[in-house]
């Protein structure tokens, strides 16, 4: 029989407490309406009244109808207090919330150092503070903090907490790695010992600060906790917290559980990107699972493998968490990464083998000289399609120029950009914030009058690199631009010595490849306001 876990997602919580992260009310609404969907059980949202953001989420979040439960956060009561007079527990009670979670101390350690008080009254906070919760009718859960460091440094009084809060009613018992430096190992034993002695539903809490957090709720799953906390893609306060994102298809997909909804796993990676958009946070690219490069293949032998059988070098089928296969192409690749690649374009390979090998050995040069085209996908697309006489030229660009003034301290850049588009010559400058934005703007002003859709796409990322550094501002340099439309993003790159050359032409093959799949955007008819990324570039 499948067992079922109980998900608590803390992201709008806990994970605005990483470092660069930051969200609004109307930011977290937006997350918390999208965790929902993909069916997380519980939305920790925040502490009522702690700022005037919390106080408006919980307001705006009762319009909705949600499934899963919008949980309050606060602490126990105040030392040598009254719980009904406490004014975090009154707002958390005046929130309106149906559960909350209570943190409370468990390391006698932290109990005499950082509360400075006795651990009776620590005990007694605890209680009374579970107990004023379920007297209002308010699912309690209590996240028992830095209790793995206080079991290891007195067991009985970490117990007897637990004991006491249990004793109080509350649903939950949350087992808290604050610090993020305890083993597997030691989560397990203890965590079994924990079940032995409490009859209250167990949950684990982890940090990543020893890169375990996932290792470590996994270990505490199998020795018998059945509520997991954690936020998408590990955002948290120093090295993070663990991250669902992992542990959902981990514990499903691996250990037979039952986390999610099955129609709703394969939304993970789509909410794992959204999140971090909203955040604006860059994602590795390695994430496991949800990562842009979690099922790529690079290598020739690889790539040769999965054409046969994807099982060879995938631990999963990537569309069961939403992701997908992605073939690499560069010079360390081999021809089937080619032949993949062009097949997934819907292009001819079969019967083109010696040209196959002639865009290998374009590529090995092309990259030999700077380009690099697994960050690139936009690019390598035109040029295999330009190999395979499939790429349409709808403009040539005849010149371009940039002007630079500074003006009584005010620095004006001025692009001035002359195309052909359809035989009809175009002529047109444009301003804008640095010599990037404008030859972008300048592009646009171009061509927005044959292709009015491209106003719906703006520049949404902009690298340079410099590719030899010892020949200093003579360097040639990488620029990688990342473009966006309302349902797809790609990449395109440059290589020049000169970064204006290289900028234009990532720039130019952006605009390319959007117009190559303008059926895509002559799909859309919402307006879009035209934005531009790119500032002071």
């Amino acid at each position: 029989m499948t067992m079922n876990l109980t998900i608590f997602d803390t992201t709008l919580r806990d994970g605005t407490q990483g470092e660069g992260i930051s969200l609004s009310a109307e930011d977290k609404l937006k997350i918390a309406l999208k965790l929902d969907a993909l069916g997380v059980h519980y939305i920790e949202g925040g502490n009522p009244g702690s700022n005037s953001k919390d106080i408006e989420f919980f307001e705006r979040i009762k319009a909705y109808n949600l499934q899963a439960k919008i949980t309050a956060f606060g602490s126990t009561r105040r030392k040598f207090s009254l719980a009904h007079q406490d004014a975090n527990l009154l707002r958390i009670k005046e929130s309106g919330v149906h559960a909350a979670t209570l943190v409370g101390k468990s390391w006698d350690f932290h109990v005499h150092t950082a509360l400075q008080t006795t651990l009776e009254e620590n005990i007694a906070m605890v209680y009374d503070s579970l107990a004023f919760l379920k007297h209002n009718g308010i699912e309690a859960m209590f996240d028992a903090e830095h209790f793995f460091d206080g079991y290891k440094h007195n067991p009985e009084y970490a117990l007897a907490v637990l004991r006491k809060a249990q004793e109080a009613g509350t649903d939950w018992l949350v087992l808290c790695d604050t610090n993020g430096g305890t083993l597997p190992g030691e989560i397990h034993e203890i965590v079994s010992r924990v079940r032995t002695e409490l009859n209250a539903p167990i949950g684990i809490h982890t940090h990543n600060d020893c890169e375990l957090a996932v290792a470590n709720s996994l270990a505490a799953i199998q020795a018998g906790a059945r509520q997991v906390q954690g936020t998408i893609n590990g955002y948290g306060e120093r090295c993070g917290n663990a991250n669902l994102c992992s542990i959902i298809p981990n514990l499903q997909l691996k250990m037979g559980y039952n986390c999610l909804p099955d129609d709703k796993l394969s939304l993970l990676t789509g909410t794992a990107r959204f999140v971090s958009e909203i955040a604006n946070v860059h994602m590795p690219v390695g994430q496991p699972y949800v990562g842009n490069a979690a099922f790529a293949h690079k290598g020739g032998i690889h790539v040769s493998a999965i054409m046969k059988d994807s099982k060879t070098y995938e631990h999963i089928a990537p569309e069961l968490v939403g992701n997908k296969q992605r073939i690499l192409v560069s010079e360390l690749a081999g021809q089937s990464n080619i032949i993949s690649k062009a097949q997934e374009l819907g292009l001819d390979v079969n019967a083109n083998n010696e040209k196959t090998k002639q865009i290998m050995e374009r590529i090995k040069d092309l990259e030999h000289q700077g380009y690099q085209f697994e960050g690139a996908d936009a690019s390598l697309e035109l040029l295999l399609r330009e190999a395979f006489g499939e790429a349409e030229e709808v403009f040539t660009v005849e010149s371009f120029k940039m002007l630079v003034e500074n003006s009584q301290g005010t620095l004006r850049t001025e692009a001035i950009v002359k195309l052909n588009v359809g035989g009809e010559q175009v002529y047109t400058a444009a301003e804008g914030n640095g010599p990037v934005n404008a030859l972008d703007n300048a592009l646009r002003k171009a061509l927005v009058q044959f292709y009015p859709k491209i106003k719906q796409i703006h520049l949404s990322d902009y690298k340079v690199r410099v590719i030899d550094e010892k020949d200093a501002t003579a360097a040639k340099v990488r620029v990688l631009v990342e473009s966006t439309s309302i349902d797809n993003t790609w990449s395109t790159v440059g290589v020049s010595s000169n970064v204006i050359e290289a900028s234009w032409e990532a720039l130019v093959d952006g605009i390319r490849y959007a117009l190559l799949n303008m059926g895509k955007l002559d799909a859309i008819d919402v307006p879009v306001t035209e934005q531009h990324g790119l500032v002071n570039h």
